[in-house]
């Protein structure tokens, strides 16, 4: 198998070419748009980010991804040098400058900022923090289901580096791409530290049986909007949906499983460990679930 498709595969857009990108409050030619090799972020991956889609003229659930970006900055201790609405000013000044009315994201990435010198104390970022907004013009484009593989790497405890942190350190999810990749699938299923079934490596992770919508505890897997999003949208249309611990015995025997993220919202899953899942194909319930949110995003 080496047809690999990711839940992050956009269409070619050839506008995307000569976007303008926001750099520490500078609009920049793609091909200018650069940081320096002392920073923080490129040198030690300290830093975190947010991912946001526009549609409709509407950059969907802001608000929360708002609160998500400053709490964590807070968690590790970057002040970010602007206030909520000086960031969702500069999101809405990139957009302009791009003249993105719908189908766009925006990846906002804070870092440290540059180092004096090469070495990892964060006292040494003195000339902080680095803020980035690339805006892209994109649609999912997946030619079928994904498949995944389940992997060693774990979501961790939260002593080691909690996975509810959108972080720029993210070799622990790229690692676990790559295994499953060697091993013939799309992307990883990662585990929790007692074994339970998580997340991906890029999306979190649900499954249905029999008329229910389980996904996992949310203790060991990123805080996702979306998977939030999902969860509120059962409850309040009469589906039951459950947040639970749940085994790779569960999963291999369920009707559907999908993954949820900001850019392809709900994806379907065809096969995890070369087991077919239900009819290999998207799912009644997952098609539901992906009107329901449309509704919802006004898409």
């Amino acid at each position: 198998m080496t047809d690999h498709v990711s839940t992050h595969q956009a269409e070619d857009d050839a506008r995307n070419e000569h976007i303008l990108i926001w750099v520490n409050g500078a609009l920049k030619p793609r091909d200018q748009a650069l940081v320096s090799v002392y920073d923080s972020g490129f040198m030690l991956g300290d830093g975190v980010w947010e991912g946001v889609r526009l549609y409709n003229g509407r950059w969907t659930f802001l608000d929360e991804h708002m609160d998500r970006l400053f709490e964590a900055a807070k968690a590790i201790d970057i002040d970010i040098g602007m206030t909520r609405d000086q960031v969702i000013a500069a999101i809405m000044e990139t957009q302009a400058a791009n003249s993105m009315t719908t189908d766009a994201h925006a990846r906002l990435m804070v870092t440290r900022g540059v180092k004096t010198r090469p070495f990892q104390h964060p006292k040494l970022s003195q000339r902080g923090p680095t803020v980035v907004i690339i805006m892209e013009h994109s649609r999912q484009k997946l030619p079928r289901p994904i498949r995944l593989a389940t992997v060693p790497h774990l979501r961790g405890l939260p002593m080691t580096q909690d996975p509810k942190l959108n972080s720029h350190s993210k070799l622990n999810c790229i690692l676990a791409c790559i295994a499953a990749e060697k091993a013939g699938a799309d992307e990883a299923l990662m585990l929790d530290v007692h074994g339970f079934v998580n997340t991906t490596n890029a999306c979190n992770f649900f499954i249905v049986r029999k008329g229910a919508v389980w996904t996992s505890t949310g203790d060991y897997c990123m805080n996702g909007i979306t998977r939030q999003k999902v969860i509120d949208l059962c409850r309040e249309n009469g589906i039951p949906v459950y947040e639970r611990n749940f085994s790779l015995v569960d999963t291999y025997g369920a009707d559907e499983a999908f993954l949820t993220g900001t850019f392809g919202a709900q994806t379907p899953v065809s096969m995890i460990d070369g087991r077919q899942i239900g009819t290999g194909e998207m799912g009644p319930m997952t098609e539901r679930i992906r009107g329901l949110y449309k509704t919802l995003v006004g898409a």
